[in-house]
């Protein structure tokens, strides 16, 4: 028959579930502490949900491309352009593009030959 350990060794369990370090100063000791995360050197506390919040967003266009300022981009479907009787057609060229925060999901600013300042979505174009 095998001997046990002795009761008051402590078991070691290896960690599963690595915590971010701390967003303040980088220490790597984060423990949980109810629904916050806690860092023993520096005491910030700070929730994970807000950790995510605080992502950058990543713009991505029709075909799952990530777009940044100054991309050239081609419209995939034709568009009808709101007080004008023409329209956007498959293939319009857009250059120099703007990422904003825009209404309706509105997200680029951009400069379209012939109709001037425009606000388009990024699901209907893809990057040139």
């Amino acid at each position: 028959m095998q001997s046990r350990p002795p009761s008051d060794t402590p078991t070691i369990f290896p960690v599963t579930d690595a915590l971010p370090p701390c967003p303040k100063c980088s220490s790597e000791y984060t423990y949980e502490m109810g629904a916050l995360l806690v860092c023993p050197e520096c005491a910030h506390e700070w929730s994970p949900e807000d950790e995510a919040a605080d992502a950058p967003k990543v713009t991505r266009d029709a075909v799952g491309n990530v777009l940044a300022d100054g991309d050239d981009v081609v419209v995939v479907k034709d568009l009808k352009v709101k007080g004008s009787p023409t329209s956007f057609k498959v293939g319009t060229k857009v250059r120099g593009i703007r990422l904003a925060e825009g209404v309706d999901g509105h997200d680029i600013d951009c400069k379209v030959d012939g109709f001037g300042q425009m606000q388009l979505k990024s699901s209907v174009v893809k990057k040139a």
